[in-house]
């Protein structure tokens, strides 16, 4: 049976934040770029920076740290278990620490650099979907210089989120944490995925009347998941499968479209349009409209009065 819906949540899961992480973030001699600490995101952190040479240890955290090296190549020495490896990371390169496991680590170049931290939480619902077994007994293993295009592919969209600094990317990065996820278990888990499961006409039509509904509204992937009685895990999986594209980029063609039907059909200023269709303000109406339509609103606006 569907599970009642009552609206989007009012308090979610709080905030993940740099206080969360490893510490290497909190160094002195990195030079932080951005991240997503301003973004009130739960499922995943964010930080762009450059980092000097350092070298430290780091007490065991419970989510997963992964990071991009953005240029190199660079040498990185690892120690973990009292294993120390050193490794030429080339641009791309993947260095990845699972949830539970101190470790330290040695940078011996500058290096520009994304750190993302997947939630525990996020990695073991994303298990129970699809594991043969227990969840929780999925072990990641820690990555040390491989390159993975699609890995690399994920974490660039989480760079460009928080580069667009906008607090409505909240589900775009909920959506990127479960697909994370997904890839830095696939290996583990890929025989038992479920890729059965459609929404069915009454699914459908919820889904379509909650958007319509808050569309002015932050929307996280939990809100959309319940709205259908479904874990977000699930729902992302089967809404792509269904759609072909993700709830985040659905979700802001509805409000594009949206827009575009008062920017024709009302006097309203740009600005109110903004907030009605969801944006959080009139840049960042502007900055998506002018991507997506390839104008501004106020030209797309004069030409329908031509």
């Amino acid at each position: 049976m569907l599970k009642a819906y009552t609206g989007p949540a009012n308090h979610g899961p709080p905030a993940f934040d740099i206080a969360q992480t490893h510490g290497i973030l909190n160094r002195r001699e990195h030079e932080i770029e951005t991240s997503s600490d301003v973004l009130g995101w739960s499922s995943l952190y964010v930080s762009r920076q450059i980092e000097k040479p350092y070298a430290d240890a780091f007490a065991a955290v419970p989510d997963h740290l992964v990071i991009l090296h953005l240029d190199g190549p660079v040498q990185v020495e690892r120690c973990l278990n009292g294993v120390r490896e050193r490794m030429l990371i080339p641009p791309g390169g993947i260095f990845s620490m699972p949830g539970g496991m101190p470790f330290s680590v040695r940078l011996m170049q500058p290096l520009r650099s994304v750190h993302i931290y997947v939630r525990d939480a996020v990695l073991r619902e994303v298990a129970e979907e699809a594991w043969c077994g227990d969840p929780a007994s999925v072990g990641l293993p820690p990555r040390f210089g491989d390159v993975d295009p699609v890995m690399g592919g994920m974490i660039q969209a989480a760079n460009h989120a928080i580069s667009e600094g906008d607090g409505g990317s909240r589900l775009l990065a909920d959506y990127l944490a479960r697909a994370l996820a997904s890839r830095l278990i696939g290996g583990l888990i890929a025989h038992g995925e479920d890729q059965r499961g459609v929404f069915d006409p009454a699914q459908q039509r919820r889904l379509r009347e909650f958007i319509a509904t808050h569309l002015a509204h932050p929307i996280a992937l939990s809100d959309l998941a319940a709205a259908v009685g479904m874990t977000p895990t699930r729902f992302s999986r089967i809404f792509k499968r269904q759609t072909g594209t993700t709830p985040y980029h659905y979700l802001l063609s509805e409000r594009l479209r949206h827009a575009r039907t008062l920017l024709g059909s009302s006097a309203l200023p740009i600005a109110e349009i903004a907030v009605t269709c969801g944006f959080s303000h009139q840049e960042h109406l502007t900055r998506m409209f002018k991507r997506e339509i390839g104008a501004t609103p106020a030209a797309y606006r004069r030409t329908l009065r031509h």
